[in-house]
């Protein structure tokens, strides 16, 4: 049984490469596409973007310029969380299919353990034993080895997926706007959120400050969701 790590990388922002910088030319082109409205192109200089975001966006709350810049997430989370993530319906997305992939020949599954305690799963949010973890991976086992009989004796990979449980790891890539990365954010980094969820989405949102100053810096994690729903956007 191959048990991976839940995670989420931020691959890149509007079409670019994920070079030093790359955020930040991100800014200068939401400027630039917020300036054409009152033609003050001419203003523009090495850094105003960072005056001009603080002002238009954050201060007078104009939030539609930033849905002109994009970034697409690489996901590997299990099949539940990816069930919660395909919710969000203005994201574009590509999901691996278990209808095509036949784990038997193409690769063997992987799966993502839900317990706290395990040092890949740090903020799952239930206590891990050896109880627990062994009939946790049992079950799982007993699944794999179901998924594989049925593809040894002929049986389609979409009909064999039926025994694969929950757990199975996927890959899902998740492209959207900004406006509406800052609203997923925003709803998936909350108390209320699914634990696994949160497992991907905090380190992520620290990606998203990273790379995108200004538009994200106000969200915390594990915060109470009525509350970051008070949050612009």
């Amino acid at each position: 049984m191959n048990i991976v790590p839940a995670s989420a990388r931020l691959m890149r922002i509007n079409g670019r490469p994920g070079t030093e910088g790359y955020g930040v030319d991100a800014l200068r082109a939401i400027e630039f596409v917020g300036r054409i409205s009152h033609r003050s192109e001419d203003a523009i200089t090495h850094d105003s973007h960072l005056r001009f975001i603080q002002a238009v966006v954050l201060g007078h709350g104009d939030w539609s310029i930033v849905e002109h810049c994009s970034a697409t997430v690489d996901f590997t989370v299990d099949r539940g969380i990816t069930h919660e993530i395909v919710r969000h319906r203005l994201f574009s997305y590509i999901q691996e299919s278990t209808r095509f992939v036949n784990y038997e020949k193409k690769m063997p599954p992987s799966f993502i353990c839900p317990f706290d305690g395990n040092p890949n799963s740090p903020l799952t949010g239930d206590s891990i034993n050896n109880d627990r973890l062994a009939f946790w991976r049992a079950a799982v086992a007993t699944s794999e080895a179901s998924y594989r009989d049925l593809i040894n004796i002929g049986v389609a990979p979409q009909i064999a997926r039926s025994v694969l449980p929950n757990a199975l790891a996927s890959r899902i890539l998740m492209t959207g706007n900004f406006r509406s990365w800052r609203h997923f954010l925003i709803m998936r980094t909350t108390k209320e959120s699914h634990p696994q969820m949160r497992e991907v989405t905090i380190p992520l949102l620290a990606q998203f400050k990273e790379c995108i100053p200004l538009l994200f810096d106000d969200i915390e994690p594990n915060q109470h969701q009525a509350a970051n729903m008070r949050l612009p956007r």
